[in-house]
C-alpha cells in the first residue's frame, strides 16, 4: 500500500473534499489517498500575501504525517514547494510542475488557465522555472477561487469562454490553473477536444511513480535539512529541531 498525502494549504474543507475526489479517480488500486486541509491560514491562496500566511500550516500538516509514502501540494502556486521538501522525509510534488510536465509530454503549445488576473504573475514565474516560458502562456478567466463552488456564480461560464479563447489564440492542451477546478477535467476535455489536464490528478500519478521507486529528496545542498535554531513568538513551534 502506497500513502500518499495531499496537503491542501488554504482551509476550506469544502474543497479539499473536491481535490480528495479527484485524487482517488486516478490513484491506482494499491495507494491510500489522505486530504487534508491546512489547520491555519487564508480560506483561498489568491497572490503572494494569501501564499506566506500558508506555508505554516501547510508546514504543519506535513509534519504531523510522517509515515506517508509522498506528498501533494494542492495549489497550483505550488506553495510552499520549496520549504516543504527540505521539511519532508518523503518526496513532495507541486500540481503546477506535476501539470506542466505532464501537458509537455502531450502537446507543444500550452495555456495555464487560472482564476484571478493577480495570479497571472506569479504562475508566470513558475512556468519560467520550469522551463515552460516558450511553450505554456499563462491566461485568468476571472474568477474568485471560492466562487468555482457556489452555485450560480457563472464561474464554470467564465471559465469555459477563457479556454475557448486560449485554444483560438493557438493552444493545443490546457492545464487549469486551480485545485478547485479538479473536478471540471473530463467534462472539459469531452468539450473541447483537446487534453485538459488538472494538476492534482498529475500530481499523484507522480507521486505513486516516485514513491513506487522509492526515491527521496537530496539532502544534498538545496534541500538539506534546516539548521537547528529557536525561533521566537507564534512561530516557536516551528523552530527546526
Amino acid at each position: 500500500m502506497t500513502k500518499i498525502l495531499i496537503v491542501n494549504p488554504n482551509t476550506t474543507a469544502s474543497m479539499t473534499a473536491t481535490i480528495g475526489t479527484a485524487a482517488r479517480a486516478v490513484a491506482a488500486a494499491g495507494t491510500e489517498i489522505l486530504a487534508v486541509t491546512s489547520a491555519m491560514g487564508p480560506v483561498s491562496i489568491e497572490g503572494y500575501y494569501d501564499e506566506a500566511f500558508a506555508i505554516p500550516g501547510l508546514i504543519q500538516a506535513l509534519t504531523s504525517t510522517p509515515d506517508a509514502d509522498a506528498a501533494i501540494i494542492a495549489c497550483f502556486d505550488d506553495t510552499g514547494l520549496d520549504a516543504a521538501r527540505t521539511v519532508a522525509n518523503y518526496p513532495v510534488v507541486g500540481i503546477c510542475e506535476a501539470a506542466l510536465v505532464t501537458a509537455g509530454q502531450l502537446a507543444k503549445r500550452i495555456a495555464v488557465v487560472t482564476t484571478l488576473p493577480r495570479s497571472i504573475v506569479p504562475l508566470e514565474e513558475l512556468v519560467r522555472r520550469y522551463g515552460f516560458a516558450e511553450r505554456a502562456q499563462v491566461t485568468a478567466c476571472n474568477v474568485a477561487v471560492l466562487d468555482l463552488e457556489k452555485p450560480g456564480s457563472g464561474a464554470e461560464a467564465k471559465l469555459e469562454a477563457e479556454i475557448g479563447r486560449a485554444l483560438d489564440n493557438g493552444a493545443e492542451a490546457i492545464v487549469l490553473g486551480c485545485a478547485g477546478m479538479a473536478d471540471l477535467v473530463e467534462k472539459l476535455s469531452q468539450k473541447f477536444g483537446v487534453p485538459v489536464v488538472d494538476g492534482v490528478a498529475a500530481a499523484v500519478k507522480q507521486a505513486e511513480a516516485l514513491a513506487g521507486l522509492k526515491l527521496k529528496t537530496s539532502r544534498r545542498g538545496s534541500y538539506a535539512s534546516p539548521g537547528t535554531k529557536d525561533y521566537v513568538g507564534l512561530l516557536a513551534p516551528f523552530a527546526p529541531k
